[in-house]
């Protein structure tokens, strides 16, 4: 059975960083997991993702991967083999820890059924900023304001001291009602509501968090923009979103650009076009003209007889995008302009060169046709 491409399975590039790949992955699961989605295939496409994770995040299996593609793996036990996925082996990577991060223990991911007191990791953030044409060309770097929950320091997350055990839920975080029917007798578990389903309260409550054991705080951070990003691109940074919970890592950042435009330069991807007015004369005759580049400006021989909408390459001259780590190119656009008004000499002047053999076959043909056809 023909494999689906691991970095495809998650939705990466071949040269995505660890931290995008857990993130797509943490994404991907939650939205494929059989216990939540409503899907048809979604258990084997939730194996899928799995799989594609174990791999990819794995240094040394990823580095096996990029080198022999799935055949690295081929001989290894069979798909749904026990402690595998897949056909690969997942001892010692531990997706109970991932997903106890990425659902706070719901639904039996860790193993122990729902539990509040585990670590979970926090929301991510978005933030969306715009950025000149020439800081996403070149890159460059941006302060960012933020509001942002933090640990609260006063309490280094607890919400409180003098911590003891909840009297109502005996540390479980559940407590469990009886009620009796005609039918029977049917117990219930609910989470606890004095603890919140914490399982502990405490003496005192932190005045600085009320008990949440997170503050809201604004502050700055200093980004490295990279070169060649476009609008729409994501820049992510590891662990500087929202706190997380119970000692959990905090979330991941996310930065989104959006590129003003340029009154010159266009831009396709890494090429860039610029469009270069041209005088009759010089479409005419050809001339040499100085064309300004993102690096500096060079000579183009324009050729005679250049028509509008006529198209020269620069080659390497468009964005260098430090991410795919490739270089663009230039393309010249032809524009050549009519002008609105000229003089009586001007006017002689053309009226001369249209009673000389100026025009070229295809004018002649066209004037004939329309000629006969009148007729």
């Amino acid at each position: 059975m023909n494999k689906k491409d691991y970095y495809e399975v998650l939705g990466v590039s071949k040269d995505a960083s660890d931290a995008e790949i857990k993130s797509a992955f943490r994404k991907l699961a939650k939205q494929y997991h059989p216990d939540i989605s409503k899907e048809e295939n979604a258990e084997e496409k939730f194996k899928e993702i799995q799989e594609a994770y174990e791999v990819l995040g794995d240094e040394n299996k990823r580095k096996q991967y990029d080198q022999f593609g799935h055949a690295a793996f081929e001989g290894a036990q069979g798909f749904g083999g026990a402690g595998g996925y897949g056909g690969f082996n997942t001892s010692g990577f531990d997706f109970g820890d991932i997903f106890d991060n990425i659902f706070g223990g719901f639904g039996g991911f860790s193993g122990g059924g729902s539990s509040r007191n585990s670590a979970r990791q926090g929301d991510d953030k978005l933030v969306r900023i715009r950025l000149t044409f020439e800081e996403a060309v070149y890159g460059c770097e941006k302060d960012i304001k933020l509001d942002v929950s933090e640990k609260c320091e006063d309490c280094h997350g607890k919400g409180g001291t003098g911590e003891k055990t909840c009297p109502d839920c005996h540390g479980s975080g559940t407590t469990t009602t009886e009620q009796r029917t005609m039918f029977g007798t049917f117990m219930s578990k609910s989470t606890c509501r004095k603890c919140s389903g914490k399982g502990k309260i405490y003496e005192n409550t932190c005045s600085s968090c009320r008990g949440t054991g997170r503050v809201m705080q604004h502050k700055t951070i200093t980004i490295n923009v990279p070169s060649g990003v476009d609008t729409g691109t994501r820049l992510v940074i590891p662990e500087k979103g929202e706190a997380g919970i119970n000692g959990g890592p905090n979330g991941d950042l996310y930065i989104e650009f959006a590129v003003e435009s340029h009154n010159l330069y266009s831009r396709d991807g890494d090429d860039i076009y610029l469009k270069v007015p041209l005088t009759i004369t010089e479409a005419v005759l050809g001339t040499k003209k100085e064309i300004p580049t993102l690096y500096g400006n060079v000579k183009l021989t324009i050729p005679a007889g250049t028509n509008t909408g006529d198209k020269q390459r620069i080659k390497g001259k468009g964005i260098d995008n430090s991410k795919r780590r490739t270089k663009g190119d230039m393309y010249i656009i032809m524009d050549v302009r009519i002008p609105d008004k000229i003089t009586k000499e001007q006017k002689r002047l053309f009226e001369e060169l249209e009673e000389t053999d100026l025009n070229d076959s295809e004018i002649k043909a066209f004037d004939r046709y329309t000629m006969n056809n009148d007729k």
